[in-house]
């Protein structure tokens, strides 16, 4: 079975984080595994909280890993001090890890602040050049490429410059506010527009989180990077589009959309044939 490995924080609520990764990488066909890099209390309507392992722990969560089930491809998403990003960065390289994706988690759906402004530098000097994938969105990309992005233009121009800085491959995710649901990659110096589906869904906490999981999931199975993140993008559309609506403020997308079989049924509108 492929497998595939999510480094992250853990979201209390269930929508985010290593929560929302590992049901992604389960849908997307791929044995999960995990290495948490902080707690966080969290909801719908935001972060209260935020419990970070040290980097002695981290570094013997990746070496339970790598030492025995080997994963096809990381996920990284939420590392928000600067020591736990240094371990990370030397494990990688040491396990020689395959097909990284990196989602520069900086600033949560609710707007609170998920990485110290001093680990930027060390998140960039340590773990772009390792990624083969990094999926920013705008505010991301514009820290990132130093520029600021009102424009489909914007967008190209800023995933090129990352890109060419840092050696990898990058996912500048547009969002509603400049190309709708549209998002830009840039690979081996080509661009290519992936069109998105326009969901009017106000429920998309964990959508950074869950399109970055299903891209390293396909990754891990073998696909490549173009059809791995047409793939994730459909996935991503089928989650929103099951408008689920859970909680208070922006809630989680359903990850399950697609579950089926008898164990997935919901026994108040279906019968559990105990013979099958």
């Amino acid at each position: 079975m492929n497998t595939a490995l999510t480094i992250a924080g853990s979201d209390s609520s269930g929508g985010a984080g290593i929560q929302a990764d590992i049901k992604t990488m389960t849908m997307n066909g791929v044995y999960a595994m995990s290495a948490i890099t902080s707690l966080t209390a969290q909801n719908t309507m935001g972060v209260t909280g935020i419990f970070n392992v040290t980097p002695e722990f981290l570094a013997k969560e990746l070496d339970a890993v790598f030492a025995d089930i080997f994963p096809g491809a990381v996920k990284i998403g939420m590392v928000s001090e600067a020591v736990l990003i240094d371990v990370l960065g030397e494990k990688l390289q040491q396990y020689g890890a395959r097909h990284i994706v990196l989602d520069p988690v900086m600033i949560a759906t609710s707007g609170a602040r998920l990485l110290a402004e001093e680990a930027v530098a060390v998140l960039v000097g340590k773990l772009l050049p390792l990624a083969e994938l990094v999926t920013p969105n705008i505010p991301e990309a514009e820290v990132l490429s130093g520029c600021t992005i009102k424009s489909k233009e914007d967008m190209e121009r800023a995933a090129a410059g990352i890109a060419d800085r840092y050696g990898c491959q990058v996912l500048l995710k547009g969002g509603h506010s400049v190309s709708d649901a549209d998002d830009f990659l840039y690979e081996q110096g080509k661009g290519r527009w992936f069109k998105g589906e326009r969901i009017d869904n106000p429920n998309t906490h964990g959508t950074g989180c869950t399109l970055s999981s299903a891209i390293a999931a396909n990754l891990a199975k073998g696909y490549s990077l173009e059809d791995s993140v047409c793939r994730a993008k459909e996935y991503l559309s089928g989650a929103l589009s099951a408008m689920l609506d859970l909680g208070a403020g922006s809630g989680p997308l359903n990850h399950a959309f697609d579950l089926r079989g008898k164990f997935a049924a919901d026994s108040r509108t279906e019968s559990f044939d105990k013979g099958n």
